[in-house]
C-alpha cells in the first residue's frame, strides 16, 4: 500500500528504512523523500514508526550500553561570517544593557 503518493513510497519501504535506523519522519524523508511534497503522509509515517521512540543507536548497533545523555547548556558561541560590503554585527551578549526607566504612576 502506498504511504506517499507524491513519490510512490510504500509502507514496506518506510518500514525498511525504519529497520535500517530511520527513527523520525524527517529521517524517512531524507532516505526516500516521503513527506516532503504535500505533507499528507507525515501522520501515516509517524504511525508506522510508532510514537514510542526509537531505540538508541548504541543498542541498535549492538554495543549493549547506551551512551550518557549530553549535558544541556549554552552551546558554543557562533560568530557570523563577514559578507563583502556589510559590517559584522556585534554579539548581543557584548552589548550594554540599557537602563530601564520606571513606569509612570497612574493618576
Amino acid at each position: 500500500m502506498y504511504v506517499c503518493s507524491c513519490f510512490g513510497v510504500t509502507e514496506k519501504q518506510v518500514k525498511d528504512h525504519a529497520d535500517a535506523g530511520a527513527c523520525t519522519p524527517r529521517e524517512i524523508a531524507s532516505a526516500c523523500k516521503a513527506g516532503t511534497d504535500c505533507g499528507g503522509c507525515v501522520r501515516s509515517i509517524q504511525a508506522l514508526l510508532g510514537r514510542g521512540g526509537c531505540p538508541r543507536r548504541e543498542l541498535v548497533e549492538g554495543r549493549g550500553q547506551p551512551a550518557q545523555e549530553p549535558v544541556s547548556g549554552p552551546g558554543p558561541v557562533v560568530r557570523p561570517e563577514p559578507v563583502a560590503g556589510r559590517p559584522v554585527p556585534e554579539p548581543v551578549a557584548d552589548r550594554p544593557v540599557p537602563a530601564r526607566s520606571p513606569l509612570p504612576e497612574a493618576a
